[in-house]
């Protein structure tokens, strides 16, 4: 029995023609929309500069994860700017056509969401749990505070509030895009939980650490980067990577607040007749992309800790 009909899902195949193949799956869905799936809505003369984002990306990336690429230190200065030309890629403006963040859907919404998640969550994480411990009263009740709330809300009531009642406390006439709204609360409520796993990571460095960066005459803010962090990051790569994988997953929420995330776009097209019936391949399709990325982050995790001895194996 051939399960698998990708002469009739990726060469122009039709639902018909699947039809005719008894007893095995209809792919024609995913070859039919696959632009849809991989772009949105992202206006077909412009993909380019989805694609040149995705390039950068990989060159961006290799040289933060692997410590063994020519000039690392030269990229990782580069690397920086990386979320501004990203932005100005995918939005626009300065001499490129504009493009409405609403036209942004499928994988490449995933993506945007997802990374700028992972890549403000973690700077902002180490901040909340420093300020946890902080002996300053305002500094530790805020970040008490804003650790406590988040976590317990539930993401989705986040969204809500990130794309309707936060239009009730602009002034009139304000607009404030949408999916800039959804990332910024995709990044808080991801700090929030990364604050806490690094906090485990610090309470589980030796008081003799931080006694030995005060006899060396270092500063709070030294001690913190040369001695204190570089451990607790280490102890607490499983839980940041759990945080990443979660926080990878949870944009598929989005849908709830009307962006077409790979969800969204199978929901639509399975709204069409002409494929009705087809919401295994459909979502198997979108399954397996996401099991793909989680599955590279875990197994990256699992190269960091064997690299790092973090279980400090003898």
């Amino acid at each position: 029995m051939d399960w698998l009909f990708l002469d009739a899902a990726f060469t122009g195949g039709s639902r018909d023609e699947c039809s005719a193949k008894a007893g095995g799956a209809c792919w024609a869905v995913i070859g039919e929309r696959l632009n849809l799936f991989t772009y949105g809505f992202y206006p077909a003369a412009e993909r380019w500069r989805v694609n040149l984002s995705l390039v950068l990306l990989i060159f961006t990336l290799f040289p933060i994860l692997f410590e063994k690429v020519p000039y690392r230190k030269y990229a990782l200065h580069i690397a920086v700017a990386f979320p501004f030309v990203t932005a100005w890629l995918l939005v626009g403006g300065l001499g490129l056509t504009p493009v409405e963040t609403d036209q942004f859907g499928g994988f490449m919404l995933t993506l945007v969401i997802g990374i700028t998640g992972i890549g403000f969550s973690l700077p902002i994480g180490i901040l909340l749990a420093l300020g946890r411990q902080s002996k300053l009263p305002a500094i530790q009740i805020f970040s008490i505070g804003f650790i406590e709330f988040i976590r317990g809300v539930p993401l989705i009531t986040l969204l809500f509030v990130a794309s309707t009642m936060l239009n009730y406390f602009l002034p009139p006439g304000v607009t404030f895009d949408l999916l800039l709204r959804v990332l910024i609360m995709v990044t808080l409520f991801a700090s929030a939980y990364m604050a806490e796993v690094i906090r485990g990571g610090l309470q589980a460095i030796p008081k003799g650490q931080f006694e030995a960066a005060d006899s060396m005459g270092l500063h709070y803010w030294s001690a913190m980067r040369l001695i204190v962090l570089p451990q607790a990051m280490k102890i607490s790569i499983p839980g940041i990577v759990n945080t990443f994988i979660g926080l990878y997953k949870d944009t598929t929420l989005v849908i709830i607040i009307g962006l077409l995330d790979p969800l969204g776009i199978g929901r639509a097209s399975l709204a069409d007749t002409k494929w009705t019936g087809l919401s295994t391949e459909v979502y198997l399709f979108v399954a397996i992309f996401f099991f793909i990325s989680c599955f590279g982050m875990a197994r990256y995790s699992q190269h960091l800790e064997n690299k790092l001895e973090t279980d400090h194996k003898r």
